[in-house]
């Protein structure tokens, strides 16, 4: 399905990003795996280790750099705060690891994609973000950009080749949310390798009709 195209994946070390990785590998992708710190430990995949929310060190790492595809997975997750009782910190953190991240990738990635006139973005909104949520103030703001932020550059992109949608999964099945949530019924939240053959099924040309979705990935939550 992904024979001969270039995927860069962000947050590769996560526990999203490393299942996708191996889903795109096995699909017959070339693979460009990028997080903080680089990892070595992915069959035939090129590591770039940067800090994504850091504009000049993306720029840096990812100058010359042509993909087929962007499967944009780096963010980070806060809950359990009032909404006026939000933290500077805690605000700009999710606005960083989320929105800031995408607009620092696609920066450097979507003009080779122009120049080609083909490609591919996959972005990771959440289906909290759809409305605002108790005590998810700054998450659901942070996700709810970047959805809004696919969506914009699905419409600018779509007479350039590219393709540019986004998933929304309600609780992906990981070890931190296991952790987090011991007593849940687990089988009903969204398996990481199901999100991640959605996720590659949009980088495909199978999907080339598919542009400016927000395709919610819900399991049975």
């Amino acid at each position: 399905m992904l024979d001969g195209k270039t995927i860069l994946i962000t947050g590769a070390r996560g526990a999203l990003g490393t299942i996708a990785a191996d889903v795109a590998c096995d699909l017959g992708a070339r693979l460009i795996l990028v997080d903080i710190e680089a990892d070595d430990s992915h069959r035939d995949a090129q590591w770039i280790g940067v800090d994504l929310t850091d504009p000049a060190a993306t720029a840096k790492a990812l100058a010359g750099i042509e993909v087929d595809a962007l499967l944009h997975i780096a963010g980070g997750f806060t809950c359990g705060t009032s909404s006026y009782a939000i933290e500077d910190d805690e605000w700009a953190g999710m606005f960083k690891s989320n929105v800031d991240t995408l607009r620092n990738v696609v920066r450097h990635i979507v003009p080779p994609m122009i120049a080609r006139k083909r490609g591919s973005i996959v972005t990771v909104g959440a289906i909290s973000a759809f409305t605002g949520k108790g005590e998810m103030g700054a998450y659901c703001a942070a996700k709810s950009s970047v959805m809004r932020l696919t969506e914009s550059l699905a419409a600018e992109l779509r007479d350039h080749g590219i393709n540019v949608n986004g998933v929304a999964p309600s609780i992906i099945d990981t070890p931190a949310s296991r952790a987090a949530m011991p007593d849940a019924d687990h089988s009903r939240w969204v398996s990481r390798q199901s999100l991640a053959n959605i996720m590659c099924f949009l980088c495909s040309d199978e999907a080339k009709d598919i542009n400016g979705a927000i395709i919610p990935v819900a399991g049975r939550v």
